[in-house]
């Protein structure tokens, strides 16, 4: 894997986030939320630019997917962008409308977009199955994560159309490579967010980040987030190697909670207001953190991955 963007992958994501410059951004995630609802207009104009459509394209692939999934997660995207960009094409082989929620399992805990989504994938085993949802299938959860929030009743989840043998496994590793990619972006964007402003807060007569403890702390962060990206890129690139998958997902969101903290502390009480744009990045963290059974869940599908040759 190269380490700069080709010529079509760099025309790719300038030409994403000019569309994320009109279309997405922290005041409108905020507004959203706030009415428990997802950003159709965005999906839509994903859709129609043919960003659904990169993962399985003639010249692009998963990893010009990722690029995008990455960077509307940076520009605080209220769309199921992992999901519908990159899970469900690399799983269906075809786009499927969004958003897309994900399940594992068939126990009905919430899910991300699961109020709003007309496709549900759910990993059972080794299998993967596709369910079509209608808005008598699903009910919306209140949530403080960021994201809509909703349950989809059990006998539903347990139905649809399984996607075949080893379908289970793929869907797992490529969910998540997309957990590690909007984990990414969100940490850039928060960490990007504090570093702006310690450098405008002042204490003793000076910014609060011309001191050393407070850089050496946001240099730290800078190279778990940068690892993070390397890590899920590499992952994506590989066509969601187990292994690989699974140490983007544990490293993004161990990363997570480091950064959470960190850039909390840096911004104090300011960072969970509605007037600090930081929380809505943050408050994601922490729902990704929990998906697919969490931290640990992704340390033992690494660890099966290395030595079992199983995730």
């Amino acid at each position: 894997m190269d380490f700069q963007p080709n010529g079509d992958q760099q025309a790719i994501q300038e030409a994403v986030e000019a569309l994320l410059a009109r279309h997405a951004g922290a005041e409108r995630a905020i507004a959203l939320a706030a009415k428990g609802e997802t950003d159709g207009e965005l999906e839509a104009a994903l859709a129609e630019a043919g960003y659904r459509d990169l993962a399985l394209g003639p010249e692009t692939g998963p990893l010009e997917a990722a690029l995008v999934v990455e960077a509307v997660s940076r520009a605080a995207g209220l769309v199921s962008a992992g999901a519908s960009l990159l899970v469900a094409p690399m799983l269906l082989g075809e786009a499927a409308p969004g958003p897309v929620a994900l399940a594992a399992g068939d126990e009905p805990v919430p899910l991300r977009f699961g109020a709003h989504a007309p496709t549900l994938l759910v990993a059972r085993g080794d299998e993967a199955f596709r369910v079509d949802l209608t808005p008598a299938d699903r009910e919306p959860v209140p949530s403080n994560f960021g994201y809509p929030m909703g349950r989809v009743r059990a006998d539903v989840r347990a139905k649809g159309r399984s996607l075949g043998a080893g379908s289970g496994p793929r869907l797992r590793a490529w969910w998540r490579v997309a957990l590690a990619l909007e984990a990414a972006g969100s940490m850039r964007a928060a960490l990007a967010l504090t570093v702006d402003y310690v450098q405008r807060r002042r204490q003793f007569g000076r910014p609060i980040g011309s001191f050393q403890a407070v850089q050496h702390r946001l240099a730290e962060c800078e190279v778990l987030v940068s690892g993070a990206h390397w890590l899920a890129l590499e992952a994506a690139f590989h066509g969601a190697d187990p292994e690989r998958s699974a140490l983007a997902a544990a490293h993004a969101l161990e990363a997570a909670g480091r950064v959470f903290h960190d850039t909390h502390q840096f911004t104090g009480a300011m960072g969970f207001t509605l007037e600090h744009d930081l929380h809505v990045h943050t408050m994601r963290l922490q729902a990704l953190r929990l998906e697919l059974g969490g931290l640990g869940s992704h340390r033992v599908a690494a660890s099966r991955a290395r030595w079992v040759g199983t995730a």
